[in-house]
């Protein structure tokens, strides 16, 4: 009587054209409809004999565990005669590292939210930080040589008669950032 309870050869012994006897080592693994298929791919890489030897030294609870790593080492060897599983596990560990990566950054990212929602007022200090100083801004529009001088823009205090050098100083420091047509005014007053 065999192990499978059909009355038909386990995959394995199909393969290999033998009786398959009671206490078969394969039958518990390779069923016969799809085992032969299975298991000549083990006898090609490993050897039947091989096979039965490792499995029936591991302890049973072991051995459906081994015949499906064997099963999948042996297809991976026939796909990859030089490699073998070694390179689908290169892929799955790239895979990994990759994983971690995206991880980390993706922790990094809740940690810097979580911060910005404990200080909402951090994103709009650094915005505020960062913009070009004033003083950059009239250097760049009067030609580098020009000065900002309270008393030279006095000077130009009878052609605007309201306008002295502290009202023009804090109008400008209200509005960091001009737009066009005060840029082109502020130009031709200075020349």
């Amino acid at each position: 009587m065999n192990m499978t309870g059909t009355g038909s050869p386990c995959g394995a012994c199909k393969f290999l054209r033998r009786k398959c006897v009671r206490g078969c080592v394969f039958a518990p693994y390779f069923c016969h409809e799809q085992g032969a298929a299975h298991f000549s791919a083990i006898h090609k890489v490993f050897g039947a004999s091989n096979v039965s030897k490792l499995l029936a030294h591991l302890p049973i609870s072991d051995r459906c565990e081994a015949a499906v790593t064997i099963a999948y080492e042996a297809q991976a060897r026939l796909q990859d005669p030089i490699y073998g599983c070694v390179s689908h596990i290169f892929a799955l560990q790239q895979q990994v590292v990759n994983l971690q990566a995206q991880l980390a950054s993706l922790k990094e990212q809740a940690a810097h939210s979580i911060a910005t929602a404990a200080n909402p007022n951090a994103d709009l200090q650094s915005w505020y930080q960062n913009q070009p100083q004033l003083e950059s801004d009239f250097h760049g529009y009067f030609g580098g040589g020009a000065e900002i001088n309270p008393d030279a823009s006095s000077r130009n205090n009878q052609s605007f008669g309201s306008f002295d050098s502290g009202e023009m100083e804090s109008e400008v420091r209200q509005w960091p950032f001009q737009d066009d047509l005060e840029s082109v005014a502020f130009r031709y007053i200075h020349h």
